[in-house]
């Protein structure tokens, strides 16, 4: 059963912003590069704190990974956010080339992800990044749970990384529930509840939806674990294959394409370390559409309703 507890509803991308004006007053060689929509994703708190060290390109975003790249390699540490369909889309080929490439350690926030970015419709829907990202050599991929994680994430990265990392979070206020004071280890995923009939994994927003959906399930008789991957590449193996051998069935769920994303990542995984029946809940190989962020999630099976019902039929179907 689930004791998390929502502190009050936030947008991981102001934990994003917190988290890099944080980091700019311990590292004064860390510098901002805003893409005309500064406060859209959290920058402009470090913009007003340290307006020395930003830079405001407009809308650029090819030329800004460009630049990081080259800051990287003068000794600065580069902090660049826009929409996650531009970062990931838009500036794919400097990401790949001029950050990944020469593994500069450059920090990317991709906002505004998935679905729950509501009414800005599927053309600012981020649905795939993940599978672009993921997909590079080098390349941290974070997807924090609430606002307090995303926070911890960046600080982490900024402090630890020694490459290019991308922190994917989303619009919309979402549920605060983890610890504000957080040991995030990058890598490493979390067991938030136990359980032994089904393990349901998650990614980003989707943990908190998981872990009501467990409440849901425990009602009907299911006892399901509840695993958050904040990191999505590296992976954390060692605790996914755990999990598979204590419950013998994965249901994966994030608010991404079906393809390339979370689901492939732990595929991947247990198809060569410990193969068991799993299931994968996401976008369903298709575009979004205008509308509210819970209709969309209602619409498309992803609050947290929908994950229950079909989390009891998979494993009903298993068992």
């Amino acid at each position: 059963m689930s004791n998390f507890i929502n502190q009050g509803n936030k947008a991981t991308r102001i934990g994003f912003g917190e988290g890099v004006a944080e980091a700019g007053s311990i590292f004064q060689n860390l510098v901002v590069l805003g893409a005309d929509i500064t406060g859209s994703v959290g920058l402009n708190i470090f913009a007003e704190r340290f307006p020395e060290r930003f830079f405001s390109f407009g809308i650029a975003e090819q030329n800004i990974a460009a630049v990081a790249a080259g800051m990287a390699l003068t000794n600065k540490i580069p902090v660049f956010s826009t929409y996650a369909v531009f970062a990931a889309f838009r500036a794919a080929d400097q990401i790949r080339i001029s950050i990944c490439y020469n593994n500069v350690k450059v920090i990317i926030g991709g906002a505004h992800a998935g679905i729950s970015v509501g009414p800005d419709g599927a053309t600012h829907q981020a649905l795939e990044d993940i599978a672009v990202i993921r997909s590079l050599p080098n390349i941290t991929l974070i997807s924090p749970a609430d606002a307090n994680q995303a926070k911890a994430a960046t600080i982490a990265a900024i402090k630890e990384a020694d490459g290019p990392v991308y922190i994917r979070f989303g619009r919309e206020p979402v549920p605060n529930f983890t610890s504000i004071n957080q040991d995030f280890k990058i890598g490493k995923g979390e067991i938030l509840t136990d359980g032994t009939d089904v393990a349901i994994v998650a990614t980003g927003h989707m943990v908190w939806e998981a872990l009501m959906a467990s409440k849901e399930l425990e009602k009907k008789g299911i006892d399901a674990a509840v695993v958050n991957i904040h990191t999505i590449k590296p992976i954390d193996k060692e605790l996914l294959i755990s999990i598979a051998k204590k419950t013998g069935l994965v249901v994966t769920v994030e608010e991404h394409q079906i393809h390339g994303g979370l689901g492939s990542a732990v595929a991947e995984v247990l198809c060569q370390e410990y193969p068991i029946p799993m299931k994968i809940i996401g976008m369903p190989d298709c575009f979004g559409e205008s509308g509210k962020p819970e209709e969309l999630l209602q619409k498309y099976g992803l609050n947290a309703e929908a994950i229950a019902k079909s989390v009891f039929q998979f494993v009903k179907e298993q068992k």
